[in-house]
């Protein structure tokens, strides 16, 4: 008996995809909000870059520049690359979804780490394949778990470098053995979007290995430390190949002109991304301090937040602070979702932010920094 079909229905896999769920924006009843559950800076975007966008505004019935060509010589120029093997796109989520889309198929494997970015099994299935789960140690990527969950049917590798939620990294020397180790078929994913807040001397993001390998990527954004998260700007740098590749499906016009202005001017901008990292560097440490000194553990990051971990104790919980930040105005990002079920992260904001939640909390615990 054959079935009667009522409706459209998506292909397998489709319907088992956990929608990516963003932090929440809103506290109902506060007067005032202090959002830090975003990773965005506290310091905005470069005046220079806002100046762009505006002038780029007053030819809005122009097609954009289907090559991003301005955005890859200024990023080709400040990073000393080869603006042949960059590619833009609209936010690194597309550039990753592009990846999957390119290289993945039904029956093939991409593996990903415990507590990596939800984007990268959200867009594996989309393709159509298996996300394989390779475990962290102590919320840091192991590259020996890695290598040992690769199959024949392995095509793609995603690493979070630093990571997010953790704000970890694993240093170049384990990334150059992971790649050593790894199928020459297989891409190696290098996903540093908070490379611009790291300062530790042992840190790659993963230019040198792709400008001499065939099968590693890195993808960067500009929403973190640029603080274009509105305009949606990423960009990769690849082997000529897998840019020729993905070239061919991408859409022709898949960045707006806004956009590619202001992403030029801001990667210009060298001077203004100095100083949002270093209000970064001060506050990181001192965040962590005062944390930890109220009771709190805190996972050591080198990016622009920090994942707080609450006691397992009634009425102290992670679930429990969330509410009482929230009330008060001060919103930061359940991780449960990532494995963290009793832990917040919080983006470093501006100082008003910082000790309104440095105070807030010790408030909860019941002490003070």
């Amino acid at each position: 008996m054959s079935i009667v079909v009522t409706e459209p229905v998506p292909r397998p896999g489709i319907l088992d995809i956990a929608a990516y769920v963003p932090g929440k924006e809103h506290a109902p009843g506060v007067a005032r909000v202090f959002k830090l559950s975003a990773n965005e800076t506290p310091l905005g975007a470069s005046p220079k870059a806002i100046e762009a966008f505006k002038a780029a505004a007053s030819h809005l019935e122009i097609y954009p520049d289907g090559l991003a060509t301005e955005l890859r010589e200024a990023i080709g120029a400040v990073h000393g690359l080869n603006t042949a093997n960059i590619l833009c796109g609209n936010g690194s989520d597309e550039l990753l979804g592009l990846l999957c889309h390119v290289y993945l198929g039904v029956g093939d494997e991409a593996v990903i780490t415990e507590h990596g970015f939800l984007v990268y099994k959200i867009q594996i299935m989309g393709a159509g394949a298996k996300p394989v789960v390779a475990k962290e140690k102590d919320a840091t990527v192991d590259v020996d778990a890695i290598l040992a969950a690769v199959t024949e049917k392995t095509k793609l590798v995603f690493i979070a470098n630093p990571g997010n939620p953790t704000g970890t990294y694993v240093p170049v020397s384990e990334i150059r053995r992971l790649h050593a180790g790894l199928p020459k078929n297989v891409i190696l994913v290098l996903d540093a979007a908070y490379a611009e807040y790291v300062r530790r001397n042992d840190y790659e993001a993963g230019l040198e290995l792709v400008a001499t390998s065939r099968n590693v990527v890195m993808t960067r954004t500009f929403s973190k430390a640029y603080g274009l998260a509105a305009l949606r700007i990423g960009w990769m740098y690849a082997p000529t190949a897998i840019i020729d590749a993905m070239n061919r499906v991408r859409g022709p016009f898949n960045m707006n002109a806004p956009a590619i202005a202001a992403g030029a001017s801001a990667v210009r901008d060298q001077a203004f991304i100095e100083k949002a990292v270093e209000h970064n560097t001060l506050w990181l440490d001192k965040l962590t301090h005062a944390f930890e000194a109220i009771g709190l553990r805190v996972t050591p990051s080198v990016t622009n937040f920090l994942l707080i971990h609450f006691p397992d104790v009634d009425g102290k919980r992670a679930e429990e602070a969330d509410a009482f930040l929230t009330s008060r105005g001060y919103i930061l990002r359940a991780v449960k979702g990532y494995g963290f079920p009793n832990a917040l992260r919080m983006t470093v904001g501006t100082e008003e932010a910082n000790r309104g939640v440095i105070e807030t909390l010790g408030e909860f615990m019941g002490r003070t920094a």
